[in-house]
């Protein structure tokens, strides 16, 4: 018997959902537990990642919202036999390192992307640089993000970026809606890489940083790259795993 801690996005279907797991198993202190299970969406499961990352314990994740690709489905069989089925994937986030133009500095992780948007009517004046390389000189958008493999048929996708496979070892930098280049479809770079970007109009053109679900605004410059020290493991049934929905997007995207 593994020993579970459970996290519970709000929700109707959840509510129901726990009164089912909560009779059959324990709800442990996640220091003790084996796995923590997390019931919601993708949005909830970034958050929890994040959150629960310090007990460095793999996770489960049983989709009650919309899309669900980081999740998996519901079953209410056994969940000690589906977990000992489960297939495990380490994947490493993006970090960014963030001053803005009155100074201070923030740091922040992100499993899925890395968005730089305008904050105003004003379009955002970006430089991006692969470390000491310019990528693009200057680039009038809406924005741009960094996307990691595992993110890449999220935002990434919707901006018509590139699906990145999941061993690919590579990263995609995405213009969101390019005024000038317009012809500027972004580059895909190394998992290495170490993406400089900077804010060429900080006055007129304010611009933010967004770490999944975590903003700072009024940019200066950002510096984007993999962190390799930090490892979420992630546990998916034998028919559903990542690689196998990213293969299915890039199928659906041909």
């Amino acid at each position: 018997m593994k020993r579970y801690h459970f996290v519970f996005d709000k929700g109707k279907t959840n509510k129901r959902i726990k009164k089912i797991l909560l009779r059959r198993f324990n709800n442990c202190d996640p220091n003790i537990s084996n796995v923590i299970v997390v019931l919601g969406g993708d949005g909830f499961m970034l958050q929890v990642l994040k959150k629960y990352q310090k007990y460095k314990k793999p996770f489960y994740g049983i989709n009650t919202g919309t899309f669900g690709f980081l999740m998996n489905k519901y079953k209410n069989q056994d969940l000690d036999k589906i977990i000992s089925k489960t297939k495990l994937i380490s994947i490493s986030p993006l970090e960014m390192k963030v001053l803005t133009k009155t100074g201070k500095k923030f740091r922040a992780i992100a499993i899925n992307e890395i968005s730089l948007l305008r904050q105003s009517r004003q379009t955002a004046s970006l430089q991006i640089m692969n470390k000491n390389k310019i990528i693009i000189k200057k680039l009038i958008c809406d924005g741009v993000l960094v996307s990691t493999s595992a993110g890449s048929t999220a935002y990434n996708l919707s901006v018509n970026g590139p699906i990145l496979s999941l061993d690919s070892k590579k990263l995609a930098v995405t213009p969101i809606s390019p005024f000038r280049p317009r012809r500027w479809k972004g580059k895909i770079v190394a998992l290495s890489s170490v993406i400089r970007i900077k804010n060429l109009n900080i006055q007129k053109r304010s611009v933010s940083a967004v770490a999944d679900n975590l903003e700072v605004r009024n940019i200066k410059r950002v510096i984007v790259k993999n962190n390799y020290k930090i490892k979420f493991k992630l546990l998916y049934d034998k028919n559903n795993s990542l690689s196998k929905k990213i293969k299915l997007e890039q199928l659906r995207n041909q």
